[in-house]
């Protein structure tokens, strides 16, 4: 199918071009930068934009650099740069096991990062896991630089808090030590959207973050399960504990993918098999990267 929509397109070489063309353009605006979800949204006339904003020429937002414990991601690192950084592999691992469950390779090679969670779709595979390592966005805009909390990320669905002329420079996570996980529930072994996803983060200090995808309107960090496990080394009550809250916390739909009811079950069987990663994780052990647990 094609693309029927006409729409004005520019190409900036620099942010500030970019949000000189973002400022002066008076209709609706759209960034590009994998295009992976815009370019499906324009074939399918979900999104009709006056302006397409392509940011993929502006310099130095593929880097990926660590200084001390804080981690940098720039808005045009794609997943498959992810996959095969060896500073991703030694210090953040758990991106790479979110990244290797992205559809094909055609689309990790494509997609950012940054631009999963910026579609805010409910199923983006990026927002648990950025939930859970307490990220921060850093965006630019004609006021200036600001920073988000991706707590305050998503705000509705497809909608985030990035505001009107504002471009995403990157992401930072302030590493310490941890053991996390992401479990995602697919029809099949690559090239599918999630139809459940949990991430969860344990710490030494015995405090826990567990992050969920596709099973409410945004991805969303529970309070409700995190504070029932901080303070606890995990046993078998502990986890049954949070388990049971599974239900009370997510609110699945039925679609072709899967129902409500389905998602509902396979989420808690996540979280269990999840926390328990985790953990063993953290203490060396545990299920290697990228091994599937569901």
């Amino acid at each position: 199918m094609v693309i029927a929509h006409e729409f004005d397109y520019r190409r900036p070489t620099s942010i500030a071009e970019a949000i000189e063309a973002l400022s002066e353009h008076p209709g609706s605006v759209r960034l590009l930068a994998g295009g992976t979800d815009l370019v499906a949204w324009l074939r399918d006339d979900a999104v009709a934009p006056d302006l397409v904003v392509d940011i993929k020429d502006v310099p130095d937002l593929d880097d990926i650099s660590l200084d001390g414990s804080m981690l940098s991601i720039g808005s045009l690192v794609t997943f498959t740069d992810l996959i095969e950084s060896d500073l991703i592999a030694a210090h953040a691992p758990l991106l790479a096991e979110m990244a290797e469950t992205v559809a094909s390779t055609g689309i990790r090679n494509r997609a950012t990062m940054v631009g999963n969670i910026c579609s805010a779709v409910p199923s983006c595979d990026a927002g648990p896991v950025l939930l859970a390592l307490d990220t921060t966005v850093h965006v630019v805009g004609p006021e200036g630089e600001r920073t988000i909390g991706i707590n305050d990320w998503f705000v509705g669905l497809r909608q985030t808090a990035l505001g009107d002329h504002e471009v995403v420079t990157g992401v930072t996570i302030r590493l310490r030590d941890h053991g996390g996980v992401y479990v995602k529930l697919m029809r099949y072994a690559g090239e599918d959207l999630a139809q459940a996803a949990v991430c969860i983060v344990a710490y030494p200090d015995l405090t826990y973050r567990v992050a969920f995808g596709a099973v409410a309107p945004t991805p969303f960090r529970s309070r409700k399960i995190e504070q029932a496990l901080n303070g606890n080394s995990l046993d078998d009550s502990v986890v049954a504990d949070a388990v049971a809250m599974v239900e009370d916390e997510i609110s699945p739909i039925t679609d072709m993918r899967a129902s409500a009811e389905y998602r509902s079950r396979m989420t808690a069987v996540m979280l269990e098999r999840g926390l328990w990663a985790a953990t063993e994780r953290l203490s060396g052990a545990g299920p290697g990267h990228g091994v599937r647990l569901i």
